[in-house]
């Protein structure tokens, strides 16, 4: 026992210390120290009730009993795991052998491990996790009290430069020096979490009213504004910062930073580096369609997507021209959910890339089934999402779809708003250039509704302009419409462009736009959206809806 590498007690039946090994003696205090209770001089007053229960065990129970206590050094705490045994001494006298390994190593491990599970590992800020349980215990403390509290959600404003332009170490330094800022404008019994990306969540006990919520809120904005020097760098990010108060907006955890987050959004699309406390008006997604994105996954897998034509006719001849496809998805019990409301989720979670991929080739091959039944040339025209044509992958989609297909390039129309082009026109430019060397025509969809920029009608390689419905509506009543529509219209003659007009609904309008050189039209005059059996139905019985068939005539009612 004197050799041994752990620490050894020798105890009679109070728990007094009879013998101290070696290394008890060099661990805990001098050999004179030693000679007493324990319990009461060397075991943390937390662990003695644990280690007194133990004693009292193996006494009564004359079986060796094992627990964990921290025993006292001169300069801090040691774990130990102390195993108590019970034996008779020459005078068969009961006493107790306790024999300690030293377990700080395992506990400091362990403690790593339970800090790495609810802190970021880059500011060491608690994460989602414990923010999670934070908020849990400030809600039952503002339960007990009455009183309310905020959850303030922070993002950077402008941080993605930072990363694009200077790279990820810079930018982790500039959110590490952000965190530090914002922790030391806190409380201290305020909680600030980093819940992923540039994005932070502070909780404000006892801060509910609008004048507590502004004060603390625009000591963070100011915070975040003063410059952040990284290197030889001067870096300017700013932030906006949108609120939730309990229990006026929410009373639970996950529905209070939802909230918040909402409002921030709200506060970066209304002006940034400014608070927004959360209205309904700045609601995200609602309850229904969380479940709904919840259930477009399981509709890819079940095959629930499909596709429909809308006839692309000629305003003089009345032909069909081509289709321009639009993407359905008939729920099993739902029925036929509307593309704006699946559309903007899938664009949000990214499943528009797969479902655009899949809608690319489903088309480009519909269209050789309609062209063995027409027996001439037609044109498909799909739809680009703005994800979709950022996506690093597109013209490998594109590439994928014309060679499964066989179809020509000349033959496939990608529809793009404009909108999506302005947003970074040096990437579409490059993007738009690689198309056309595929020969696929590029399509401006909604024209007029968006950026309004001329620029790109000489700068990008495009084919066709589609005139929005907006302005075809009034036609040919309003002069304004009718002076836009004119005004597209000679443009596009002199930069040789072709012109779709939508949704066209009536001889009139059909009229107005063909005496004024409009190539086609688009709507319900000529034909709604339809499945691919109706379509082809279309092209065998006629080029024009008013002449179909009565099964045809159903569909477009």
């Amino acid at each position: 026992m004197e050799e041994a590498g752990d620490v050894v007690f020798r105890l009679n039946q109070p728990g007094q210390v009879l013998f101290a090994s070696k290394r008890a003696v060099t661990l805990i205090a001098s050999p004179h120290d030693l000679h007493g209770d324990l319990l009461a001089a060397h075991v943390a007053a937390a662990d003695q009730p644990a280690l007194k229960a133990a004693l009292a065990e193996v006494l009564q129970s004359l079986a060796p009993s094992v627990v964990e206590v921290r025993l006292k050094t001169p300069e801090h705490e040691v774990w130990f795991e102390l195993r108590v045994s019970c034996f008779l001494n020459q005078l068969q006298v009961p006493e107790m052998l306790v024999v300690g390994r030293d377990m700080s190593v395992q506990h400091a491990t362990e403690e790593r491990l339970r800090h790495m599970a609810t802190h970021d590992g880059l500011t060491e800020l608690p994460n989602r996790l414990l923010l999670s349980d934070r908020i849990r215990m400030v809600i039952a403390n503002a339960r007990r009290s009455g009183q309310g509290f905020a959850v303030a959600t922070v993002g950077l404003d402008g941080f993605k430069k930072v990363n694009d332009g200077l790279g990820h170490p810079v930018g982790d330094a500039v959110l590490r020096m952000a965190a530090a800022r914002l922790r030391k404008t806190l409380r201290d019994s305020d909680t600030l979490a980093r819940v992923g990306g540039d994005e932070f969540v502070a909780v404000l006990p006892g801060t509910s009213t609008e004048a507590q919520i502004k004060l603390v809120t625009g000591r963070l904005i100011a915070t975040l504004q003063s410059p952040f020097e990284v290197d030889s760098h001067t870096i300017y990010v700013g932030a906006s910062v949108g609120v939730s108060v309990y229990p006026n907006h929410a009373e639970d955890e996950v529905r209070l930073v939802a909230l918040a987050d909402a409002a921030m959004t709200r506060a970066k699309e209304t002006g940034k580096a400014r608070c927004v406390v959360y209205s309904p008006k700045h609601s995200g997604p609602p309850e229904h369609d969380i479940s709904l994105e919840a259930a477009m996954f399981q509709a890819v897998r079940e095959g629930e997507f499909l596709l429909y034509y809308q006839p692309i006719v000629d305003a003089r001849t009345r032909e069909i021209q081509g289709f321009e496809t639009l993407m359905r998805w008939k729920h099993p019990t739902l029925g036929m959910v509307p593309p704006a409301r699946f559309i903007p989720i899938a664009e949000t979670n990214g499943l528009i890339n797969l479902l655009g991929a899949w809608a690319l080739k489903a088309a480009t091959v519909q269209l050789k089934q309609f062209e063995e039944v027409c027996k001439r040339r037609l044109y498909i025209s799909v739809n680009i999402s703005p994800r979709q044509f950022r996506n690093d992958k597109f013209l490998d989609v594109l590439d994928d779809a014309l060679a499964f297909s066989g179809l020509s390039g000349e033959q496939l129309v990608l529809e793009i708003t404009e909108g999506t082009l302005m947003v970074d026109p040096i990437h579409a430019e490059t993007i738009l250039s690689k198309m056309a060397l595929r020969k696929a025509r590029i399509a401006i969809d909604d024209f007029g509704t968006g950026y309004s920029s001329l620029a790109y009608l000489k700068r990008f390689p495009i084919s066709v302009l589609k005139i929005d419905r907006t302005f075809i509506r009034d036609l040919p009543g309003s002069q304004k419409d009718g002076a836009i529509c004119n005004a597209v219209l000679d443009l596009a003659k002199h930069l040789d462009l072709s012109v779709v007009a939508e949704g066209v609904e009536t001889e009139d309008q059909l009229h107005y736009l063909d005496d004024r050189g409009c190539q086609y039209i688009q709507g319900y005059l000529t034909g709604k959206p339809m499945p691919a059996n109706v379509a082809m139905t279309a092209l065998k019985e006629s080029t024009y809806a008013n002449l179909l068939p009565e099964e045809l005539r159903q569909v477009h009612q």
